[in-house]
């Protein structure tokens, strides 16, 4: 067997041993496989033996690290493998062998970041640099780190068609994509970022696999798929039909390959609603029991999921598939309503109102099939923990799903955006954050692909039947605006510009997240919250305010206002009511020159009432006479 460590033993692909290289395939509708291994004007063909359930092995002397090989079946043609960790000349070439140990980690005392301590920074790595790989975002760690972010987020990483891609047409699961540098790589990154304090988490497709270069329906005769179900992307991924039992395996190592042999802290689940399975254990249950088990620290399960469904983060003795936490969108969606003017498509189904996104604040997500607004399901979030509801103000998809990639800041106020900013970094819910958002990136985030001609006309065309609800994509006029996909300059147009966080526009609002981001991470009022830590009120029409904290402890109150100017007696509501003895004193405002703010936003007047002239965020705390009150880095409170 292979040299495997801490348990881990690859059970398919190209294994290397002490001597030579096991392979293992999984081809249930064949007789026959060979592997076939390229050397310099050579190749050497070496039949595998077949075994059990319809796969496929044997060890062969000679093979090593770096050898180049393809599967050939019943002697005809031949195919990567589906198993591959490395494909070198893209997805129609040979796969590499690659030793999954021969790496010098240096994290051994990596103990992870728990979900209450997660400050998610999510990424693309082909633009979140002018390089697009693994080594360029390396580079930018210090960054992520000094932000106060405490986990990166890649985007999907596993091997697709030409040089750029969102990720979600990934064809190798197992390998790296070359065009970010492959395997040894991505582990120089992971190793890194644990360096810097950085968990690492990475955004898996387990819905539909890529279409061009995916070989893995040759191979298995099909039986990947099912027609029981289907997906936005046809059929789906056959996890309760018959062969099932190989296909759950395949995924299941796939996630169990990430986390052994590069190190991953955890893994986002794609479009879990898409993840089809009638039998009993559901195949995320099962996916779940496996990758918590792993010995050592606790690897993370995050869920995107538009179903608002509990069943996801429940325990498994109580029917639950036992995930860590779920993206919930209906807070992203509110507050685009209200702000942005967002009515269409999805949007349509938001109101934008002060008290329902408060309701979203205070329940994890608005949808819970109780009310007159659930037509499109959803359940009761009752008794799930905030920690467990990863919020957004801005994501890959909420950004590159529009028609020209527009940013939240692109659409709204700068001082609006400030605002919300401040009321996603101080949430109790986990925050996530959309690359190039802590500085109001000036460039979009579009839609891109590098398909073969054809393919790439039938994606687009695709796309915009998928996006019909929006007018963008519906009205021919409007549509011929949307960058070609396929166009080189539309993917250059997403690459971050980093020069720019030095301009005044920018750095100001720099200088509030890393000031949100440090009160979040050391003052206890604003860490994890349980459900009887937090409180949540509607102000106005588009005030709300969020207390933090416990009467016998740090408290400290945020305000958000989102239009025009108001005035809030803060003793008038039991959300702002101060707890008898303390008074309410400004810690930090939006609108601060430090962070690009006028530098007036309004006060407490007389008998406690709250003015703010403009939409900003103030942030008070609790204030008690022998308790002196002091403004982190800044000389003297806001506004007094």
């Amino acid at each position: 067997m292979s040299k495997g460590r801490n348990g881990w033993v690859p059970s398919i692909g190209a294994i290397p041993l002490e001597e030579g290289v096991r392979f293992r395939v999984w081809a249930p509708e064949v007789d026959r496989v060979d592997v076939v291994l390229y050397g310099p004007g050579v190749e050497q063909v070496q039949p595998l033996e077949p075994e059990a359930g319809g796969y496929f092995a044997a060890a062969v002397e000679g093979a090593g690290p770096g050898t180049r090989y393809r599967y050939r079946l019943d002697g005809e043609a031949t195919y990567p493998d589906p198993a591959s960790r490395s494909q070198p000349d893209g997805v129609h070439g040979p796969s590499e062998v690659v030793d999954p140990y021969d790496f010098a980690w240096t994290d051994g005392e990596w103990s992870g970041v728990p979900l209450e301590d997660l400050i998610i920074y999510e990424l693309h790595v082909g633009t979140f640099t002018p390089a697009g790989t693994f080594a360029g975002v390396g580079e930018r760690l210090g960054h992520i780190a000094q932000l106060g972010a405490t986990a990166l987020e890649l985007m999907p990483v596993a091997n697709f068609s030409g040089t750029r891609n969102w990720g979600y047409d990934g064809v190798n699961l197992f390998a790296p994509a070359a065009a970010y540098g492959g395997p040894r790589e991505l582990k120089r990154l992971v190793d890194a970022a644990h360096r810097e304090g950085l968990a690492v988490l990475l955004d898996v497709v387990y819905n539909h696999f890529g279409p061009e270069g995916n070989y893995i329906p040759a191979i298995t005769g099909g039986r990947v798929f099912t027609e029981r179900h289907h997906t936005p992307w046809g059929e789906a991924i056959n996890f309760d039909g018959p062969g099932c039992r190989a296909v759950r395996d395949f995924v299941i190592e796939n996630a169990l390959h990430w986390i052994h042999e590069y190190h991953i802290d955890g893994l986002r689940l794609d479009a879990t609603h898409a993840i089809l399975d009638d039998s009993e254990p559901h195949i995320l249950a099962e996916l779940a029991d496996r990758v918590h088990s792993v010995p050592g620290r606790r690897r993370l399960l995050i869920a995107e999921d538009d179903r608002n469904e509990r069943r996801l983060l429940l325990p498994r003795a109580d029917g639950g598939y036992e995930l860590d936490a779920v993206w919930a969108d209906d807070l992203h969606h509110h507050l685009r309503r209200a702000t942005a003017g967002d009515d269409e498509g999805y949007f349509s189904n938001y109101t934008g109102t002060a008290a329902d996104i408060a309701a979203t604040l205070g329940q994890g997500w608005w949808r819970t099939g109780e009310s007159d607004h659930d037509e499109l399901g959803g359940t009761s979030a009752e008794g799930l923990e905030p920690k467990r509801f990863v919020h957004c103000i801005q994501n890959h998809d909420q950004v590159g799903n529009r028609a020209m990639g527009e940013r939240l800041n692109h659409d709204v106020e700068p001082n609006v955006y400030r605002a919300l900013s401040a009321l996603l970094l101080l949430t109790p819910s986990t925050p996530l954050l959309w690359m190039g958002q802590e500085w109001a990136a000036s460039t979009p985030f579009l839609y891109f692909t590098d398909h073969p001609t054809e393919l790439g006309r039938l994606v687009t065309e695709g796309r915009r039947k998928e996006f019909e609800g929006f007018s963008a994509f519906r009205d021919p006029a409007r549509r011929t605006a949307i960058p070609d996909p396929q166009a080189d300059e539309t993917f250059l147009a997403s690459k971050l510009r980093w020069d720019e966080i030095s301009e005044p526009e920018h750095a100001g609002v720099l200088q509030l997240y890393r000031t949100l981001l440090h009160l979040r991470r050391s003052r206890p009022g604003l860490g994890a919250a349980g459900p009887s830590e937090f409180a949540v009120a509607e102000l106005g029409p588009a005030a709300l305010a969020l207390r933090r904290g416990a009467p016998d402890d740090e408290e400290m109150l945020l305000v958000v206002n989102l239009r025009g100017e108001i005035r809030v007696e803060l003793p008038g509501c039991e959300v702002t009511r101060p707890t008898p003895g303390a008074v309410w004193k400004p810690v930090l405002s939006s609108e601060e020159v430090r962070f690009g703010g006028s530098g007036g936003w309004g006060g407490i007047e007389a008998e406690g009432t709250l003015h703010m002239m403009m939409p900003s965020a103030v942030l008070l705390e609790a204030s008690r006479p022998a308790r002196r009150v002091t403004s982190p880095s800044a000389p003297s409170a806001p506004g007094s």
